[in-house]
């Protein structure tokens, strides 16, 4: 085996071929960390002048003139050959030293142990369990789980071979049903350019204020639309109301209603269809009333939500999004995933990731709402292996003294 160094081209050809690829991984990544000041580095191991294993790492000065090394969602091998992965390990080692590394980190877009959609792990499941010990092994320690910089646990839905309507029909009623009320209500999805981000922004940042988490400024939406635009591997979408269409067709199906009540004779077992009508009438006038004071505070048309989408082959990556609180009760989110649930099947992805969840299944848990929303999907659990540590300097256990020092 031999350690190389390698081309972006040549990165990305193997990219392409391995089963843990995810955008955290592509050159566009490392494009954008270059404009905060970060390098690139592509290195890699060939057999027989086959590569067979790749990371791109990108590093920042720190501390005491030494760099930080980081491949995120790295290393791209068979964690299973520890001959592959001890060799590449050390040979990274020698490369992070050689220019100034004090530490490298790692954080493998590899599942532990194979979960359900409760988070139970599955009996004879894929476990890596094994893979974590030879890591630790190696010298590698595991970092805290509110230290990791990415997501440790996040909610799948397979698509790969799936129509809609059998997707649609394995969603848990109250999202299914919800869905549907969304498609009655006259919601539009809206896809948007770079000029029209702003709009987005602004949505993440009412959402970042009320629930107490930092936004990313609007240059990083706009870099990472103007990386992953030309490959087709980013949406950004919004919902919008028309609220006079939307009193229209409420009035419409307010008229039905009354018809149907009407259309029914005098007999009193009629009684409960009767005031089954009555209250559905009485639902539709509050929302009536309700869509006519939004119309009259805040216009014709609202925006409702956003989301940011990764389309990343073999997987649609819901990232980030946001919605105004006022106007939840419209439920859009679920519009949005449906929709984005369906384009996955018509393009041939294979999952569909609503991405991070906090691996707590406490319904006590302050974000269980999150998790309660996603499972609704009926998909599963993935927690991945984590993110590692591996010192290169006594650098690093200079700045673990101070630290601890500190606190």
């Amino acid at each position: 085996m031999k350690f190389c160094t390698m081309s972006e081209e040549e990165f990305r050809e193997f990219y392409n071929t391995s089963s843990q690829r995810t955008f955290l991984q592509t050159p566009e990544i490392g494009k954008l960390r270059q404009k905060a000041g970060w390098l690139v580095h592509y290195v890699g191991v060939k057999k027989e002048e086959k590569i067979v294993a790749a990371t791109m790492m990108v590093s920042i000065t720190r501390h005491f003139g030494k760099k930080e090394f980081y491949a995120p969602r790295g290393f791209l091998l068979d964690y299973q050959d520890k001959e592959l992965l001890t060799f590449f390990t050390n040979e990274v080692k020698k490369y992070v030293k050689n220019n100034k590394g004090y530490q490298f980190r790692i954080d493998p877009y590899l599942i532990h142990v194979e979960r359900d959609t409760n988070g139970e792990i599955i009996e004879d499941g894929i476990d890596n369990s094994m893979v974590r010990q030879f890591l630790q092994e190696l010298g590698y320690t595991r970092v805290k789980k509110e230290d990791m910089e990415q997501v440790g646990w996040m909610y799948v839905l397979d698509i790969e071979g799936k129509t809609e309507d059998q997707i649609l029909k394995n969603l848990k009623p109250n999202t299914r049903n919800t869905i549907r009320k969304t498609l009655k209500n006259g919601i539009s999805i809206q896809e948007l350019e770079k000029k029209d981000l702003k709009e987005f922004h602004r949505i993440m940042v009412e959402t970042g204020k009320r629930k107490g988490f930092a936004i990313r400024n609007l240059k990083y939406f706009e870099d990472m639309y103007d990386l992953y635009t030309p490959r087709e591997e980013i949406k950004y979408l919004i919902t919008k109301l028309d609220l006079k269409k939307h009193i229209k067709l409420l009035k419409d199906e307010r008229n039905k209603c009354i018809i149907e009540k009407e259309s029914l004779n005098d007999a009193k077992y009629n009684d409960g269809k009767r005031k089954a009508f009555n209250e559905q009438i009485e639902g539709i006038n509050k929302r009536i009333q309700s869509a006519e004071d939004i119309r009259k505070k805040d216009g014709d048309v609202i925006t409702l939500s956003g989301s940011m989408f990764m389309l990343t082959d073999p997987e649609v990556i819901y990232l980030s999004s946001g919605n105004y609180e006022e106007y939840m009760n419209y439920n859009s989110q679920y519009l949005i995933q449906w929709e984005m649930i369906k384009y996955g099947i018509k393009h041939g992805f294979k999952r569909y990731n609503f991405y991070g969840i906090t691996g707590n299944f406490d319904k006590n848990d302050k974000d269980y709402g999150i998790y309660e929303f996603k499972t609704g999907f009926n998909g599963y659990v993935e927690e991945l292996i984590g993110e590692y540590v591996m010192p290169t300097s006594f650098v690093y256990y200079l700045l673990k003294f101070i630290h601890k020092i500190r606190k």
